[in-house]
């Protein structure tokens, strides 16, 4: 157990250093650091969308027009989730 706490300390203690320079963003959550990386575009090609509405049929409910905005953040909406009755839209099968 003791080696285990040692262990521990000493790779906080070394690991500080190297992370000095790395951003942080929650030290002041209304301001993005200016060297946090930034997205400047999402690449949505007919791929993309064809991918993201698998089981769904044409015409394409206006609820889903929030995929013409859709970044490159996780969603639900375009990954296959649970299976079995859950899988209403036959991404499993």
């Amino acid at each position: 157990m003791r080696s285990l706490v040692l262990t521990c300390v000493s790779v906080s203690l070394l690991s500080s250093p190297l992370m000095a320079d790395y951003p942080i963003a929650g030290t002041e959550p209304s301001q993005r650091p200016a060297s946090a990386p930034v997205m400047e575009w999402v690449n949505r090609d007919s791929a993309w969308y064809q991918s993201a509405l698998i089981g769904v049929n044409q015409p394409y409910p206006k609820s889903l027009y929030f995929l013409d905005n859709q970044g490159h953040w996780n969603t639900p909406f375009n990954r296959p989730g649970m299976t079995g009755r859950y899988d209403i839209r036959k991404w499993h099968q």
